[in-house]
């Protein structure tokens, strides 16, 4: 069977505009909401073992205990994470004591189960570095592939190969951020290290993918010159199909398993990259290849 990709391929890359022009939309309304890692200030992870009270009940303690301005998130069914301004050591035991004197009782007794604190300069600096990190793996990208592809520089030139990988990885990268500014904006999902990470392996993942189909193209060129570019692109894509599919499911299902069971630690890294990588799936189909016939047609029309 051969599936004409390159021929619906205006209809798929305008849904794929559609979804990332909606993407970058949520990202300049609400922003996303960063975490303790970006904004500085301390993070309190707290267990109760049997009921968990209201947020406003535990607002109103951490006020009388000097601290305002707190963000309370719930996990599971009986644990919350607070957000607080930079708490030193003795602000911190001073607080944990308040609340198990406020909430704990013979029945239900209150567990630290982690305590973070990150300064102001530190969170500056992990912002700036990690801007950084996703500015210079796009570059290499580019300079990769323009080398991996330099013998099939005709009709398209090499370097337009890592444009393109570059464009469909952007594609991913921003409907990850866009999912996530939602939920930020819904369910106070935060940012942190972690989801940079996510961003950088989202990234790595797609122009993999990308390069894959890429390479079956490059074969083409060399070996069935008989053909138009358009149709090297269209059979590339056919041949890699199966792969494609394959290798996303069999990164999805263990992912899927993660965020499901995994805790709540890790359960915003995995849905990053569930929805990162189920999105460099179809784009290094319907994105970047699509893309380079696209270039080719544009540069016949250009030359006539």
């Amino acid at each position: 069977m051969n599936i004409p990709f390159v021929k619906y391929a205006k209809y798929l890359l305008t849904v794929s505009a559609i979804v990332t022009l909606a993407s970058l939309v949520l990202l300049f309304k609400w922003g996303l909401k960063p975490g303790i890692d970006f904004t500085g200030g301390s993070l309190l992870e707290i267990t109760f073992s049997q009921n968990r009270p209201d947020n406003s009940m535990v607002e109103q303690a951490f006020s009388q205990l000097g601290q305002q301005n707190i963000v309370i998130q719930k996990t599971g069914d009986t644990a919350m994470i607070v957000r607080t301004a930079f708490l030193s050591e003795n602000e911190h035991q001073a607080v944990l004591n308040g609340l198990k004197q406020k909430f704990e009782t013979d029945t239900n007794k209150i567990r630290e189960d982690q305590f973070q604190t990150i300064g102001a300069a530190v969170s500056k600096q992990l912002r700036q570095r990690s801007i950084l990190a996703v500015i210079l793996v796009c570059l290499s990208i580019v300079a990769f592939v323009a080398y991996a592809f330099r013998k099939v520089s005709q009709p398209v030139a090499s370097w337009k190969y890592g444009v393109a990988a570059i464009i469909a990885a952007a594609h991913d990268v921003l409907i990850v951020v866009g999912v996530f500014a939602f939920l930020g904006h819904y369910n106070n999902i935060e940012v942190d290290i972690g989801f940079v990470v996510a961003l950088l392996t989202v990234l790595g993942y797609s122009v993999n993918d990308t390069i894959v189909v890429f390479d079956r193209i490059r074969d083409n060129l060399l070996h069935r010159r008989n053909l138009g570019f358009s149709e090297l692109v269209n059979a590339g894509l056919n041949e890699t199909l199966a792969r494609s599919i394959n290798t996303t499911l069999t990164t999805v299902i263990p992912l899927s398993a993660l965020y499901l069971l995994g805790g709540s630690t890790i359960k915003n890294f995995a849905l990053a990259l569930l929805v990162g990588i189920a999105s460099g799936a179809y784009s290094s189909i319907f994105v970047a290849s699509p893309l380079l016939a696209y270039v080719d047609k544009w540069q016949k029309r250009q030359a006539k």
